[in-house]
């Protein structure tokens, strides 16, 4: 088990992170991405990420991680392929702002949600007054796929500014996937998460020897099997579920 100090850098919630923090453990929770009672899972809901790399960083975990200068360098790269970009995708953006503006704001916003504190100033409605506003013109299919490709690219681009943890790229991906999935429903265009690898369903590591013989007789096969796992057992010696039982039992 490979493990790493972590914090690095000191967290707060900010104005939008404990909300968009609900909001997707309750969508994962329906995925079954996360455990129905992820909200009261301390490895979860803290703002620290996990120490064992074997664990997943949830994405209000990046700035306990990364820090500020990774995330406004990924925002940087990220807006200066913007404003390279074809006209009719590049000018709603300088209607809006310079380069600086919109480094500025989007950072603000992923430092907020990522763990790093209060950044983002008006929170949700802020963002959503953003979309329906002055990018109004690109909440559409071809304007975010342009946005997702530009953003796969730049990310692509950015593993000199990642730490050395694949963590961190999927957390990163999970939320921009995130995002982009709730802009899909508001704004009715296509699925455009192809950011790569997102964060894998969380395993919640199961102590067999805190449970009752009923609850568990109570867990699936494969609950069983990873359990055992877990705990350097060779479960292809059992055939199936009653025998799983019976050595889980026997420990």
């Amino acid at each position: 088990m490979t493990k790493i100090d972590l914090p690095k850098y000191p967290t707060f919630h900010g104005y939008m992170s404990e909300k968009i923090q609900l909001n997707y453990i309750t969508a994962a929770s329906e995925k079954k991405l996360l455990p129905v009672d992820a909200h009261r899972m301390p490895e979860i809901v803290s703002l620290t990420a996990p120490s064992d790399q074997t664990k997943p960083i949830q994405f209000w975990q990046l700035y306990s991680v990364l820090g500020q200068d990774p995330i406004v360098g990924i925002v940087q790269r990220f807006y200066e392929r913007v404003f390279a970009d074809e006209a009719w995708f590049t000018s709603v953006f300088e209607r809006v702002g310079d380069l600086g503006h919109h480094i500025n704001t989007q950072a603000s916003m992923w430092i907020d949600v990522m763990g790093g504190g209060p950044y983002y100033h008006g929170g949700e409605f802020r963002l959503s007054f953003h979309h329906t506003h002055n990018a109004m013109q690109l909440m559409n299919d071809k304007g975010a796929k342009r946005w997702s490709q530009l953003m796969l690219e730049t990310l692509d681009a950015s593993e000199d500014l990642l730490p050395h943890d694949p963590r961190v790229r999927r957390s990163i991906n999970t939320f921009l996937s995130h995002f982009m999935t709730k802009y899909a429903e508001e704004f009715s265009f296509g699925d455009c998460n192809f950011f790569g690898e997102t964060n894998p369903a969380f395993k919640k590591k199961i102590n067999f020897l805190k449970m009752t013989e009923e609850a568990i007789q109570a867990l699936s096969e494969v609950e069983l099997r990873e359990g055992l796992t877990d705990r350097g057992v060779d479960t292809s010696k059992y055939r199936d579920k009653n025998a799983l039982v019976r050595k889980v039992l026997m420990m």
